[in-house]
């Protein structure tokens, strides 16, 4: 598998777990320790992060589209797309995202991940 669909396998996988009761240790192992979170207004560091996701509910839907993946080095790499999620019957969540991982002691590791919340039409 190249470096490429790796991240953006990860990225998927993130998700997956998000949706799930394990969202917060996936985050916690795969953030690197001086890994960001930034959201509008807020910015996270890892433990941050970790507690944040262990205290939200799980997404019960997401999608993923126009994925976008630059390997920029073999150690580095970045994964952009458009996301679409919903937890019950709230209403949906939707932004644009981006991701930049770098590969430390031969792992991948999340060292920003960034949101933009996008209009419920979904420009």
């Amino acid at each position: 598998m190249t470096g490429a669909a790796e991240l953006e396998a990860l990225e998927r996988r993130g998700w997956e777990e998000l949706s799930g009761p394990s969202g917060a240790e996936f985050y916690g192992e795969l953030m690197a320790d001086d890994g960001l979170m930034v959201f509008p207004g807020l910015v996270l560091d890892k433990a941050q992060t970790v507690r944040a996701i262990a205290a939200e509910r799980p997404w019960t839907s997401f999608e993923l589209t126009e994925l976008r993946t630059i390997e920029a080095t073999p150690d580095t790499g970045t994964v952009t797309y458009r996301a679409t999620a919903r937890r019950g019957d709230a209403a949906p969540y939707r932004a644009l995202m981006s991701s930049v991982y770098a590969r430390r002691d031969r792992q991948w590791h999340l060292v920003l991940h960034q949101q933009t919340p996008t209009p419920a039409s979904g420009s």
